[in-house]
């Protein structure tokens, strides 16, 4: 029995990103997107963060992610965007309605988006820009003597050449270490942490791929296959591994849906609580404003079940922008009823809105 969702606007703010976390350290958990926080446990209360510049249709915030980076016990923001020259964190300064300030981590050009990924098992998440038009690399939060963070951070590149529209994070060969996929290639991590550059492989051409594309092992076969949204054109894929006797690696590709565009953002979840992942993805209403293909096309947010291969698509939302929600280019999935059910908080051009998750009759019973 599919998933239900109780679908809450929280706001009509146009921002595409957005976390949770404990802002204000009430012990309850609070919604962050753009330029304001939310206070939990009804997200009704609505407190200024600090302006957020709007550019071109669009406003300089592709990500919202939490991490306390000056080791305050307070939770901090970084942030980044398309047009934004660095990489940034916004300070939280412990009271409520006094303006984050906002500081530099380090240059990232044409910025399609930031992810995080603990890539050194440091317990510290890296932080991974987009750098569509330049070498991949990761900043790490430099830390004092009892591991908290000292508002500095270490540029690490791991590329050489521009990193093209898409990234991800997977161990491609099976060899226990992350490594990074790209739009044409993928990354492998090296045995020894300290070799730059790491050793490009390129095996596929994704286009403009989603940010993320995820790793996962579709058909079952022991293989880390690849998930793959085109970020501004109608297509959801994923790629099959294959290794020949030989050894040699190749990739088939397979459609999943091509019936929606601009699939940005995406997950793998258990939505539905049944201890599979499934994949949690949507439109990013207006990706490029309107000049994509699929840009006036009703938008919509799905989960696909995954079976042997076959994905199965269930509505999550659909319809007309205004009625129905998109997912923005930075959407949280966290659990926040308390129900034990992930629930979703979409972003968007469209609007903020929150799906309570509650589960299914079969589930519950």
């Amino acid at each position: 029995m599919p998933t239900r969702f109780r679908k809450v606007k929280i706001d009509d703010t146009a921002y595409e990103a957005c976390s949770v976390f404990d802002v204000n350290n009430d012990g309850v958990l609070d919604i962050v997107s753009g330029a304001f926080w939310y206070e939990g446990p009804d997200f009704q209360k609505k407190h200024p963060i600090c302006e957020v510049q709007a550019i071109g249709g669009y406003h300089d915030d592709f990500s919202d992610f939490p991490m306390d980076v000056d080791g305050d016990g307070w939770t901090d923001i970084i942030t980044a965007s398309y047009w934004s020259p660095t990489v940034r964190w916004r300070k939280n300064p412990g009271v409520t309605g006094e303006e984050w300030q906002t500081f530099d981590i380090g240059p990232s050009v044409c910025n399609e988006t930031v992810r995080f990924f603990d890539i050194d098992g440091c317990g510290i998440p890296e932080i991974f820009s987009n750098a569509v038009h330049d070498p991949q690399q990761y900043f790490k939060l430099i830390v004092d003597e009892n591991g908290r963070g000292t508002g500095q951070f270490e540029t690490i590149v791991i590329g050489e050449s521009a990193a093209m529209h898409g990234m991800g994070f997977a161990d491609i060969n099976g060899d226990g270490r992350t490594d990074i996929i790209l739009a044409n290639g993928w990354l492998e991590q090296p045995e020894d942490p300290s070799q730059r550059p790491w050793k490009f492989h390129a095996e596929f051409d994704m286009g403009l791929a989603s940010v993320p594309m995820l790793g996962h092992d579709v058909n079952g076969d022991g293989l880390m296959d690849i998930i793959v949204g085109q970020g501004h054109d109608y297509g959801l894929h994923w790629l099959e591994q294959r290794i020949d006797e030989n050894g040699a690696r190749s990739w088939i590709k397979h459609e999943i849906d091509m019936t929606a565009s601009q699939f940005h953002d995406m997950q793998m979840v258990d939505i539905d609580g049944d201890g599979e992942l499934e994949l949690v993805t949507g439109k990013r209403y207006r990706a490029h404003n309107d000049g994509d293909p699929g840009a006036f096309d009703d938008i919509g947010i799905y989960y696909y079940k995954i079976r042997d291969g076959a994905f199965e698509k269930h509505i999550i939302d659909y319809g007309p922008a205004g009625e129905a929600s998109g997912c923005g280019i930075y959407f949280w999935v966290q659990d926040i009823t308390g129900n034990g059910f992930p629930d979703i908080v979409a972003p968007g051009k469209d609007g903020l809105y929150l799906f309570e998750n509650l589960g299914n009759d079969e589930k519950e019973a």
